[in-house]
């Protein structure tokens, strides 16, 4: 079984020449921003595991967490410039492609399951051709999570609590405009630049999931994790367009069939790791609470009016999704 490498700097791009034995394997590099313990590493680690397993001798997938190729807009631009294989973009995706807002909108997604059916009635075929149009292919879609807040001010109970309160959020509009909606003062920043803005009181909270909260260690420098589950967001597996073409037909089939596969993996552990974490944070001694989802949903209605008026089929994708949840 050939051994994984989790890569902790930046190598050669593709194909390197190794003294005395000619070409080496070339190096399909995953990138992502998600920390040692995230979803997000274990999800690319899972994905590196299997595929380097059925590809043979000429191809391996290495995986490079934790920012060290850019943040996700950087990585993006890097797909298009054939400097990296794979990322996994979540909330960013709504700012490539307006129709991927979709999953900015909050309570929109019940659960997994209903994610799945979403995936494949909404998913692809109506927003998998809008990123081919970006330049941009989805392998798969697999998961960042039901998003929660911490922050150092106060328990967060109702949008009424969030007044005034500077939250980071990811590089997404509709994020952005759903916390101001709610009386927040939202700043977009890239996920490696926040603990400090914690620490240093820049920033009072952030919105993410648990196992994002707990890998990237916020609950070090944050009092209070309120259990909103305002959004749920998807990560995508997306490789370029143009240069997945440049990969043989076996490769992109193992490749696909690999990315596909792994969803159940992922889904699995974030599951569990949903459960484990919570007593996790409050060993270390945040103050847990259960937000009133209701209170948040009835302040939602003008983001999805929002939504409706300024993206073209926006309204029809929210009531198709919707509507996929009651089944």
């Amino acid at each position: 079984m050939k051994v994984i490498k989790t890569a902790f700097a930046v190598t050669a791009l593709a194909a390197a020449m190794t003294p005395g034995l000619g070409l080496a394997q070339t190096e399909l590099q995953f990138g992502h921003v998600g920390n040692p313990g995230s979803l997000f590493d274990a999800s690319a680690t899972e994905f590196a595991r299997l595929a380097n397993e059925r590809l043979g001798d000429d191809y391996e997938v290495v995986v490079y967490g934790s920012s060290q190729l850019g943040g996700d807009s950087s990585m993006l631009q890097k797909l298009k410039l054939g400097q990296l294989t794979f990322t996994l973009p979540s909330s960013v995706m709504s700012s490539v492609v307006d129709e991927f807002g979709l999953f900015e909108m909050p309570y929109l997604v019940k659960d997994r399951e209903h994610m799945k059916r979403i995936i494949e009635e909404v998913l692809e075929p109506d927003l998998y051709p809008l990123a081919e149009e970006e330049g941009y292919k989805i392998l798969a879609v697999w998961e960042n999570g039901f998003r929660q807040i911490t922050n150092n001010v106060r328990p967060i109970n109702t949008p009424e609590d969030l007044d005034g309160l500077k939250l980071r959020t990811p590089k997404g509009t509709w994020r952005v405009r759903m916390f101001e909606e709610y009386g927040a003062n939202p700043s977009p920043m890239a996920l490696s630049e926040v603990f400090t803005a914690l620490q240093t009181g820049t920033m009072d909270g952030q919105e993410n999931p648990l196992v994002q909260i707990y890998s990237q260690k916020f609950q070090e420098v944050q009092d209070y994790l309120s259990l909103t589950g305002h959004v749920y967001t998807p990560a995508y597996v997306v490789v370029s367009s143009n240069h997945w073409q440049d990969l043989p037909e076996d490769v992109r089939d193992v490749l696909m069939d690999t990315a596909q596969e792994v969803q159940d993996f992922v889904y699995e552990t974030a599951a569990r790791q949903d459960e484990e974490l919570l007593g996790k944070m409050e060993a270390a001694g945040m103050e847990i609470n259960e937000a009133d989802k209701q209170a948040f949903i009835d302040a939602s209605g003008p983001i999805y009016e929002l939504f409706d008026e300024e993206v073209e089929g926006g309204g029809d994708l929210v009531d198709r999704a919707l509507a996929l949840g009651q089944e």
